[in-house]
């Protein structure tokens, strides 16, 4: 694998996002070195690691000099990197250090969701090695909710599919496969929609009350089966799996700080 040929090639699809082409250059190189070899060798030489950039939707708090604190939502993008062992010893998921990070909670929900998602589609992780690697210089990830949309986009990979690039879910990945509620879905819900993406998947399991003329409508999902085919059906089939999904007003004001 040529992986100067990789690396020129993730520096043109992450330009369409608006990231500067020199850092992600940078940023690349680190994530290769870090998170594509790791993966790749734990796997072995015969291994074909696939890699997907994904995503998340998050709330950032900033404060102010006065010392007031305000909340906003924010899209921001990961690297994923999955390949298979020949081993069956167990799911192995490797985090890369820089140029952004995870916290251990968020590793541990990412882990256990990747676990949920494989065992509620029927699929086995045992042979799986993920790598995720973070592209913003010293963001720091903390929390759940980005669980969902990686362990979907995992589960997509493990069999040959990928979730389009303008589709999100918001979330947790319960252990009998359900969505789990989050919070700040409405500050998540404008910042997708802000950044072009043209589908958003939320939980069932309503975590604001309020409600208002302004809400934007969003599709609401209860099981992993049911997120797994919203986000990967392929575009010529997605009015037919839209029937199936329950339409739900989210407060765009709503500044909910849970992750």
């Amino acid at each position: 694998m040529n992986s100067r040929a990789i690396s020129w090639s993730r520096v043109r699809r992450c330009s369409r996002y608006g990231i500067d082409s020199v850092s992600i250059g940078c940023v690349v190189l680190l994530l290769s070195v870090l998170c594509l070899a790791g993966v790749a060798d734990a796997a072995g030489p015969d291994a074909d690691p696939r890699e997907q950039y994904i995503p998340l939707l998050c709330v950032l708090m900033e404060e102010a000099p006065t010392g007031k604190v305000t909340y906003s939502g924010k899209v921001i993008y990961v690297m994923v990197v999955f390949t298979t062992r020949k081993d069956a010893e167990g799911l192995e998921v490797h985090f890369t250090v820089g140029p952004g990070r995870f916290s251990m909670m968020t590793q541990t929900a990412a882990k256990q969701a990747i676990v949920n998602t494989a065992r509620a589609l029927g699929l086995s992780s045992d042979s799986w090695s993920v790598g995720l690697g973070a592209l913003e210089p010293g963001l720091i990830i903390d929390g759940p909710s980005l669980s969902a949309m990686v362990g979907l986009a995992v589960a997509a990979m493990a069999k040959g599919e990928s979730i389009p690039r303008n589709r999100v879910i918001t979330g947790t990945i319960t252990s009998d496969g359900h969505i789990g509620p989050v919070g700040g879905v409405g500050l998540k819900v404008s910042a997708a929609r802000q950044a072009g993406l043209q589908m958003v998947l939320v939980p069932s399991v309503d975590t604001s009350r309020e409600r208002a003329p302004d809400a934007t409508q969003v599709f609401t999902v209860g099981s992993v089966r049911q997120a797994y085919e919203a986000l990967t059906a392929p575009t010529g089939l997605w009015s037919g799996v839209r029937k199936g999904l329950a339409m739900q007003p989210v407060l765009l004001a709503n500044n909910h700080p849970a992750q």
